[in-house]
This record gives C-alpha cells, sequence and structure tokens, in this order.
C-alpha cells in the first residue's frame, strides 16, 4: 500500500504538469475551435528561455521563470497577431496545419540557438525527501504540484472574476452574441495565445528541472498531455485538470507495477498507456468526461 500511495502522489505531480499543458490547448480551443499543435514547442521554447536566462545571465531562478512566461506569451502573441489573425475565416483545417508549421519553426529554432545536446537546468527543489508514516515523498514533487496547484486557481479566478476572463467565457459560449455585447474578438484571441504561452513555459520547467534536464524531447510531453485533452473533453478547462490527473497518476502506476505485474511488456509502455485509457473512455464518452456533446438540428 506504501508504494501504491508514493507512485499516486508522484503520478499527482506528473498530472498537474499535464494539466497545464492540456489548459492551453482548451483554452485556445475554446476562444478559435483550433487544437494549437504548437504548445508542444511553446513549451520547449519557455524552458530553454528559462536555462538561458538562469545560467547564461544568472537570473534567480524564480525570476527567469517569470521572464520566461513573459517572453513566450510574447511569442505566442506575435503568432496570433501577424499569422492566425490573417487565417480568420479560412478552414479550420488550414489554421491547425499552420501551428504545425509554428511547431517546426519552433523546433528547429530551438536547435539553432542552444544544440540538441541535453543541457542541465539545475535542481531548484533540491533532491530531498519528507517521510510521512511510511510514504517517501520527493519534495521536487510537492514543489512542482504546489506550482501547478498556484497557477491553475490564478486561472480559474481570472476567468471568474476578471472582465476579459469574463469575455472570454462568452465568446466561447455564442461568439455571434458576445459580439453584439461589443467584446472584441480580438482580445479574447489575444489573451487565449497569451496565457496558453505562459502556461507552456511553467508546464515545461516542471517537466525539465531536476535530473530530466532540457533537451529538445521536452516537447513530448505536449504529446502525453493530448490523451488528457480528449478524455476531459477538448472543451472543458476542468476537464483538462482531471484529465491530466488521471493521466498522470495511471502513467506513474504503470511505470511503477510494469515489472513486477507485467513483465512480458515492452519497456516503456508506460508511455501508452494514456492513450489506452483514453481510447477506452471516449468508447463510452465521444465527448470526453466534461466536454459538450455537439447537437446538430436537421
Amino acid at each position: 500500500m506504501t508504494r501504491f500511495i508514493e507512485f499516486a502522489l508522484a503520478g499527482l505531480a506528473q498530472g498537474f504538469v499535464y494539466a497545464l499543458v492540456a489548459l492551453g490547448f482548451v483554452i485556445i480551443y475554446k476562444a478559435t475551435e483550433v487544437i494549437n499543435f504548437a504548445q508542444g514547442g511553446l513549451l520547449t521554447l519557455g524552458v530553454y528561455l528559462v536555462y538561458n536566462f538562469t545560467s547564461g545571465q544568472s537570473v534567480p531562478f524564480p525570476l527567469a521563470v517569470v521572464m520566461s512566461m513573459i517572453v513566450t506569451a510574447g511569442v505566442a502573441l506575435l503568432f496570433e497577431r501577424l499569422v492566425l489573425r490573417r487565417m480568420l475565416g479560412n478552414p479550420v483545417f488550414a489554421q491547425v496545419m499552420v501551428t504545425i508549421g509554428l511547431l517546426f519553426i519552433l523546433q528547429n529554432l530551438v536547435i539553432a540557438i542552444w544544440g540538441a545536446e541535453p543541457l542541465n537546468l539545475g535542481d531548484p527543489w533540491g533532491i530531498s525527501t519528507i517521510s510521512i508514516g511510511e510514504v517517501i515523498i520527493e519534495v521536487r514533487d510537492l514543489w512542482t504540484a504546489a506550482l501547478a496547484i498556484g497557477v491553475l486557481v490564478v486561472f480559474f479566478l481570472f476567468f471568474r472574476f476578471s472582465k476579459l476572463g469574463l469575455a472570454m467565457r462568452a465568446t466561447a459560449v455564442d461568439q455571434e452574441a458576445a459580439l453584439a455585447q461589443g467584446m472584441s474578438s480580438r482580445q479574447v484571441y489575444m489573451a487565449a495565445w497569451g496565457i496558453a504561452g505562459a502556461t507552456a513555459a511553467i508546464a515545461g520547467v516542471g517537466v525539465a528541472a531536476g535530473a530530466t534536464g532540457v533537451s529538445p524531447s521536452v516537447e513530448f510531453v505536449a504529446l502525453l498531455a493530448f490523451p488528457a485533452i480528449i478524455l476531459g473533453g477538448i472543451d472543458s478547462p476542468l476537464g483538462a485538470v482531471i484529465g491530466g490527473l488521471i493521466i498522470g497518476v495511471t502513467q506513474s502506476l504503470t511505470a511503477g507495477y510494469q515489472n513486477e505485474l507485467f513483465p512480458w511488456l515492452w519497456a516503456g509502455f508506460d508511455d501508452v498507456m494514456p492513450f489506452i485509457v483514453m481510447v477506452l473512455v471516449l468508447l463510452v464518452r465521444p465527448y470526453g468526461l466534461f466536454g459538450t456533446p455537439e447537437i446538430k438540428r436537421v
């Protein structure tokens, strides 16, 4: 039972990171109905910027994270302003392909500037552990969860109480009605991309800090977070959080018990398990756990 609790807690910490990545997808989809495949590229850029600020310019880690959030959000806003805004009115498929193009641009930009070799971001939270009874918890997991929870709380407070958050919620529900009330769709789109860029930077820090290190492969966290989006419902911020936690715990338990219970499975099966869970849920609930069913009248 002790091992189960330890694996579950580690999975929750990882799940909060997935939730941050998933929120970036969901907020853009709710505002524009476009799945932003560039989210992994923004995550990679954000974590490399933290590395650059801390190692190259000796900026304190917390300040480096804030600076990375600002710069990554700025890159996302620039892309929205110069490219996506000109794509409005075009088929959604074309807009999705543009985000894939941005992903490849960011991939190559990161490699051109920092190279493809793994880099050490450092371990700002240390490698110490705490014990609660027989359960051993890594301090790094506690900090990761606390950071993610703090961001999620700010996110939901922003949506609930701010004027811009209200405009974003109204636009997501009925864009034409929101426009009729004087709400600017351009401001909503810009806010969505800015928030997606900032959350991607924080999620990247949660992935790369410590022994994992910084490398271009951190972008695949966005791929692993994709089942969380589908599982929770692609238009539900709450679903993104719950889906991220489910996927994180599932992956951690699979990795922890695979050699003991299923030794015949191949190495890395824990990366496949989230997609299996996603498929099983979609067989029962095609719109995810909290997604809004699409109703068509004929």
